[in-house]
């Protein structure tokens, strides 16, 4: 069996040496005439697995290292009866540490008492989750909003948006998504900025396009945390300039998070080979 792996895929070659023979590439090289001879594709965000690198490949099988699924056609993957496994929530409690590790920061410098401050949190699936856990440990008081939640498990545990946005820190960790009942495409925006106050601490730590950058940029607020980009890697400058933290989207990339995503990979293909599990993989981080 031939597999082709994104060289970034980390510890690959311990991983999944025992599948087959493994070519790796840096993923943006990854072609259609590369995947000609392989079986299985396993990859990070910098791959398009879509038709033009699939059609006419032997690619049974692909793998995603990475939380994100905007980089796949999963419709053209389940039409042509090719198996896909993600590893989504890989690296939520990293994105996690550093949305905490951010505001205990901000804390420290503006010498407040997190104990008397409320975090919104937008979205509150794998990421959001568990910054919940760690800030009700820290005395925060939590806003959660999450509508498609909320129609699930009932308005007990949630607020309004609004809500949510008047909060003293407002963090945001819903997918980019255009459609559908709930979009989050510029969801804070021309329409609901206004909410933002001036000692307001605004956090994106999910993906750009979800704040309106044109509004933000010139919306004074007491401190801006961001590490997702509309226009990646295109960051806009003057946001970059006025950022207690500006970072080049990397608060998921520890190495639990990466290891993480791997050993999901491997889960799922063992499964889908019906390989023996290898138990010494589990062990390769403390």
């Amino acid at each position: 069996m031939k597999l082709m792996i994104d060289d970034a895929v980390w510890g690959y070659k311990e991983i999944f040496s025992g599948f087959g023979e493994i070519t790796a590439l840096p993923g943006r090289l990854i072609t259609q005439e590369s995947l000609l001879d392989c079986e299985i594709l396993i990859v990070r965000s910098r791959t398009k697995v879509n038709k033009q690198l699939l059609d006419g490949t032997k690619v049974r099988f692909v793998g995603s290292t990475v939380a994100g699924l905007d980089h796949i056609d999963e419709n053209y993957l389940h039409e042509n009866g090719i198996s896909f496994a993600s590893a989504q929530g890989c690296n939520a409690n990293a994105v996690a540490e550093y949305v905490i590790s951010a505001i205990s920061n901000l804390a420290n410098d503006y010498s407040f008492d997190l104990s008397t401050k409320t975090l919104g949190i937008i979205g509150v699936g794998n990421v959001g989750t568990r910054l919940n856990f760690k800030a009700e440990q820290l005395g925060i008081t939590t806003l959660l909003n999450d509508p498609i939640r909320e129609i699930n498990e009932g308005k007990n545990e949630f607020v309004d948006l609004d809500i949510a946005l008047n909060a003293d820190i407002v963090t945001f960790h819903t997918p980019l998504t255009f459609s559908g009942s709930h979009p989050t495409h510029k969801l804070l925006g021309s329409h609901n900025f206004e909410i933002i106050k001036e000692d307001s601490i605004l956090i994106n730590a999910a993906r750009g396009g979800i704040i309106d950058e044109s509004i933000w940029a010139v919306t004074k607020t007491k401190e801006n945390i961001i590490d997702c980009w509309e226009n990646e890697p295109n960051i806009n400058p003057k946001l970059q300039r006025n950022a207690y933290w500006a970072t080049p989207h990397i608060a998921g990339h520890s190495i639990d998070a990466k290891f993480m995503g791997s050993f999901m990979i491997y889960k799922e293909l063992c499964s889908f080979t019906k390989a023996p599990f290898n138990n010494e993989i589990e062990s390769l981080i403390n």
